[in-house]
């Protein structure tokens, strides 16, 4: 039997990629929205929906962790259903369609590589929790 060499050694760097991709136990995490997420706290308030028109921008702070911003200073949180992989690379964004002119809990939303446009991971959206500024502790 004979076995090209070339697509031997290209079945085996396949293999180690993709095996190299599904060992990722640990969560990557972007430290500067994460950052921003430990200024606020939440209010204990949740909404299934949000108006599309008002979503201002949709940050990963970890893969399962999102920051949304609403208009100029209101912010979610939304813990997604499993990890996003990849939402938190610097070179990628979170897309979504969706049927109506809201973005609500568990539509699908895609990590896509804005240098390629491949889709990479996807995951569905939870409930989103509003978010206030903590206060600061008043010196006495």
């Amino acid at each position: 039997m004979n076995v090209n060499p070339l697509r031997a050694s290209c079945a085996g760097a396949a293999i180690a990629i993709a095996a190299a991709g599904c060992a990722t136990t640990e969560e990557r995490v972007d430290k500067r929205v994460a950052a921003q997420l430990e200024k606020y706290e939440l209010t204990g308030e949740e909404r299934s929906c949000l108006p599309l028109r008002s979503v201002s921008s949709i940050r990963a702070a970890t893969e399962t962790k999102f920051l949304v911003q609403v208009g100029l200073n209101d912010y979610y949180l939304n813990e997604t259903g499993g990890r996003c992989i990849g939402a938190t690379l610097p070179l990628n964004r979170i897309q979504y369609i969706v049927p109506q002119n809201r973005l609500c809990a568990n539509e699908i939303v895609t990590v896509v590589d804005n240098t390629t446009n491949i889709a990479g991971g996807s995951c569905g959206l939870g409930v989103f929790k509003e978010l206030r500024l903590k206060e600061k502790p008043t010196e006495e």
